[in-house]
This record gives structure tokens, sequence and C-alpha cells, in this order.
């Protein structure tokens, strides 16, 4: 599923979102996937699909990286109840 991300800062009102990529796994509570972004862990993300079905912020819990890429596990900050089928 195809998403676009946001690394919040705080003070930020409305951030710019950086980059595209797809969710590789995902459950109500958690996403997976790959970046080209530098983040870490406990970093806050606004993660948004191309239609608005899904537009929440999410928490990253663990990071993997790799040459020029990262692999991702990040936990929403908040119930999201069938954000899957909405999508």
């Amino acid at each position: 599923m195809p998403v676009q991300l946001a690394r919040l800062h705080e003070g930020a009102d409305s951030p710019a979102f950086t980059e595209s990529t797809v969710i590789e796994f995902g459950t109500p509570r958690e996403l997976l996937f790959a970046c080209k972004t530098p983040l870490e862990f406990a970093d806050l993300l606004r993660v948004r699909t191309n239609d608005g079905s899904l537009d929440e912020v999410a928490s990253v819990v663990a990071v993997q990286y790799h040459p020029g890429t990262t692999l991702v596990a990040v936990r929403f900050k908040r119930d999201v109840p069938n954000w899957i089928v909405k999508s």
C-alpha cells in the first residue's frame, strides 16, 4: 500500500511530506516499511495514504540501517480501527 511520510518536528504546524514509500506489512497498531529518510527510535511521523483514508501520527519503535535505505517499524499513537479495510 503506497503512503507518504512526514517527519514531525516540535513547533511545526504542517510538515511537508518528504517521501513516498510502500507499507510492506501492517497490523491495526503497527506498520513496517523501508525508506530513505533518516529516522531514529521515537521519531514521530505522519503517515498518509494517497487517497487520505489513512492519515495518522505514528512513533518509530525500531529501525534497521542498510546502505541507502532504512527499514522502519512504527506504532500508531492512537487506536486506528479498520484502517486496513478503509484503504
